[in-house]
């Protein structure tokens, strides 16, 4: 997230991020920590909650987030009607934030040169939200192209995003993200 929100968002607006230790655990504490939000949070500030789906029905964990959100006294983008002014935005990486990298091959090249510019147009890597286990898929697509694992998530993460191109990112989810990002910054 420290290399793709500046390239989404303007030179003016700021952010920060408050990372968990997984899923259960930024569940487990979003009710708390929302409620503390809506007493401070001034009208232009915009949340953005990011979780991966995994295995996860995807319906009913957006439901469980907005749910959440609602009952801190927030507004969700979802919830919001015409899209008017909203707090929080709720998003799904599917099926893991991985399935992003997967997404933007040219990035991926970029940081692994040895990665074919053409893994975009193999079956199985078409939809990078279909990828099923998106992590150990990018770690083979690694392994193959000679870079031997185990690899580092965080290190791997931050090398792949440094490449990234929002507009030409072809996973949905990671759309579904960056179009949610661009309406928070138009709200503001």
């Amino acid at each position: 997230m420290d290399n793709l929100l500046p390239k989404m968002i303007r030179d003016e607006d700021s952010f920060n991020i408050h990372p968990f230790n997984g899923k259960k655990d930024l569940l487990g504490k979003l009710p708390g920590r929302l409620r503390a939000y809506k007493k401070w949070i001034p009208r232009d500030y915009r949340i953005v909650v990011l979780v991966d789906r995994d295995r996860d029905d995807c319906m009913v964990l957006k439901r469980q987030m907005e749910t959440i959100a609602i009952e801190a006294g927030l507004s969700t983008k979802s919830s919001s009607p015409n899209d008017d002014t909203f707090q929080v935005l709720n998003r799904i990486a599917i099926e893991e934030l991985e399935a992003w990298f997967l997404g933007d091959v040219e990035a991926l090249a970029a940081a692994y040169p040895g990665v074919p510019l053409t893994l975009g147009a193999k079956e199985r890597y078409r939809d990078p939200d279909a990828v099923v286990n998106a992590w150990e898929a990018l770690e083979r697509v690694l392994q193959q192209a000679g870079y031997p694992g185990p690899l580092q998530k965080i290190k791997s993460a931050s090398e792949i995003s440094k490449g990234m191109v929002p507009d030409r990112n072809r996973s949905a989810s990671f759309q579904s993200f960056y179009t949610g990002v661009l309406a928070c910054i138009r709200q503001s």
